[in-house]
């Protein structure tokens, strides 16, 4: 029961941009939004410092937070693998972030990058009102990203990215609603500054905008569509190195998420005509809401 309990929470998460009429009585106005997996770093490195990763040293996997980085690599060809098991202490063994990452150095100032991440969240028993068990479904989603950099100048780079997720939550018809997975088409736009020297100390800065893109439907009604998470991030990183063996990095990343929230009244409920002028935004002027 543990285990399912668990399941059906992440679930519930992952469908955070479904929205209800009543929300529970609380001032906090969360930010919700579909595919929330593109938000969570797959890079082992990343993961252990925070999920910062805009501005640190070039690696394999800059597809994941900046790619702007990437023609600054000292190797002209580099990969990067990770699998991130979820929830394995609790005894969940079918829960996972998979990831595969890489870039080609067409010449000194270009680079192209590849990212693709694969998030599946285990078998879950789905029930109708009274309990009863209707049918198994394994939820899972995944991202394919293509992108480009270019150095501007022999400290500054741009990067450019597009993106296609698919989300496969759940099929079928539940409560007259019939559901599918959801897929949608965003795009990146990355800048870098490399300030570091040659032995890799010194300070570096970027800025990302992330997952600009259409939004997505589990359904068939047209009206039911949630955004994905567009996000705007800056970051800082500046490294210290004290020999060949050893260095220290201080990083700092900052994201703003460009998400609309629902409008509630003093008591924390939305109204319906609140949900769906929320649900009227289009994606462009759903960035500044």
């Amino acid at each position: 029961m543990k285990k399912v309990t668990l399941k059906l929470t992440a679930l519930v998460m992952l469908l955070g941009g479904t929205l209800t009429v009543s929300y529970a009585q609380s001032k906090i106005n969360v930010v919700t939004s579909a595919v929330p997996f593109l938000r969570i770093s797959p890079d082992a490195r990343s993961g252990g410092m925070g999920d910062v990763g805009i501005a640190i040293a070039p690696d394999a996997n800059a597809a994941f937070a900046n790619i702007a980085r990437t023609p600054f690599a000292s190797s002209k060809i580099g990969v990067g693998v990770n699998y991130t098991p979820w929830l394995r202490d609790l005894s969940v063994n079918d829960v996972f972030l998979a990831s595969l990452a890489g870039y080609y150095k067409i010449d000194d100032k270009q680079a192209l990058s590849l990212g693709m991440r694969y998030f599946k969240l285990g078998s879950i028993q789905f029930t109708d009102a009274q309990g009863n068990d209707l049918q198994q479904y394994n939820p899972k989603e995944f991202a394919i990203d293509l992108g480009y950099s270019r150095k501007l100048t022999n400290k500054l780079a741009i990067g450019i990215a597009i993106r296609y997720i698919n989300s496969n939550l759940a099929s079928g018809n539940f409560n007259g609603n019939n559901f599918k997975a959801g897929s949608s088409v965003a795009g990146d736009l990355h800048l870098y500054h490399h300030g570091a020297k040659e032995n890799g100390q010194g300070l570096n800065w970027g800025v990302t905008l992330s997952n600009l893109g259409s939004k997505i439907s589990y359904s068939s009604d047209a009206t039911q569509k949630d955004f994905i998470p567009a996000n705007l991030g800056v970051g800082v990183a500046y490294t210290k190195v004290f020999d060949e063996a050893n260095k220290i990095t201080f990083a700092v990343d900052l994201n703003k998420l460009l998400v609309p929230t629902v409008k509630q009244d003093s008591a924390g409920y939305s109204s319906t005509a609140a949900i769906n002028k929320y649900r009227s935004y289009g994606v462009a002027n759903s960035w500044v809401k």
